[in-house]
């Protein structure tokens, strides 16, 4: 995707699936929003993702009468980031907003996310911290933040937030597949972004209901051992596999120095103990990650690297006109 330069100022990219009923309303709620605020123009990107109820009637409809609007639909139920990566695809917007369909998302936020945008940030992300939620998803989502916190080095508050504005650019650099929808501000700050966060309001649920349940945070965590591997290791795999592979293989080595000394001291037979099983395990898989950190590097010096204008924010320099000598 590339960055946007033409066309309107802001899209509001909206997933949706199974929310018929308040689609019309938020359409509303953006117009009432937006219509002074942002004097380049926005447009609503709305994607439909495999709904079985309305939705996409709806939408259609309203693409269909709002200038401002366009509709999407996936060919089925493909998850919340799939369907983001398609309306960000589409978005021509130079700022691109993403936020639910389900109005517990308050579009009065909009303009002041574009304000921090406009200070200087690349990502802003929201954070709900008075939660109109149950606290069977409070409770999961506090420590899913926590921990998320805590791995990745980013200190945000509510890394579960769908409200969040981006600069298009951050999406120069990446894909959003599985759960990483809710990790990319981790992945922006690992590529140098600007990362950011503010309050946003948010509302108790009053149509249809929650499409999440547990599943979602244990499909989370193990997204975030990706996360980081991705920004932390992605330029040095061989520390990733090397490190754990040392640990495994400092703690085997000791485990078979203590039954050595054991068995060289008249400790016994070691050969029936289930530690020595363990300390041999513990050193063949010990190197088999020393091996797998060693193919990494070799394969990530063979394979194609990120050009280098990726990672440059800006630069300066003379005209090469200027930099020559009068005659």
């Amino acid at each position: 995707m590339n960055s946007k330069t033409a066309g309107p100022q802001v899209s509001i990219v909206v997933p949706t699936f199974n929310e018929a009923g308040t689609l019309a309303t938020l359409v509303k709620k953006i117009d009432h929003a937006l219509v002074d605020a942002v004097n380049g123009g926005y447009e609503i990107i709305f994607v439909d993702d495999g709904s079985t109820d309305e939705s996409w009637a709806e939408m259609a409809a309203i693409a269909r009468s709002n200038p401002r609007a366009r509709a999407l639909r996936l060919r089925r139920n493909f998850g919340k980031a799939a369907a983001l990566s398609v309306g960000i695809d589409a978005a021509r917007g130079s700022v691109i907003v993403t936020m639910d369909a389900d109005l517990q998302d308050d579009p009065i936020d909009i303009p002041r996310f574009l304000e921090k945008i406009a200070d200087g940030f690349d990502v802003v992300s929201g954070w709900k911290e008075s939660r109109k939620d149950p606290l069977t998803k409070t409770i999961p989502s506090r420590l899913f933040n926590f921990i998320t916190a805590k791995a990745s080095g980013i200190r945000l508050h509510d890394f579960n937030c769908g409200f969040k504005a981006y600069r298009a650019e951050v999406f120069d650099h990446f894909s959003l597949y599985g759960e990483l929808h809710r990790y990319v501000p981790v992945l922006a700050h690992g590529f140098g972004f600007k990362v950011g966060e503010m309050t946003v309001i948010h509302h108790s649920r009053t149509h249809g209901r929650s499409k999440y349940g547990l599943e979602r945070f244990l499909r989370g965590a193990v997204d975030l051992l990706t996360i980081v591997a991705i920004t932390q290791y992605s330029s040095r795999p061989g520390h990733l596999f090397g490190g754990i592979g040392a640990v495994l293989g400092t703690v085997g080595f000791l485990i078979l120095s203590y039954l050595s000394i054991l068995w060289f001291v008249g400790g016994g037979p070691i050969g029936t103990r289930p530690l020595l099983t363990f300390g041999v395990l513990l050193m063949i898989v010990s190197l088999q990650f020393l091996f797998f950190g060693m193919l990494a590097e070799m394969i990530l010096f063979r394979s194609r690297r990120l050009p280098p204008h990726r990672l440059t924010k800006e630069s300066i320099w003379l005209d090469q006109a200027d930099d020559e000598e009068p005659s």
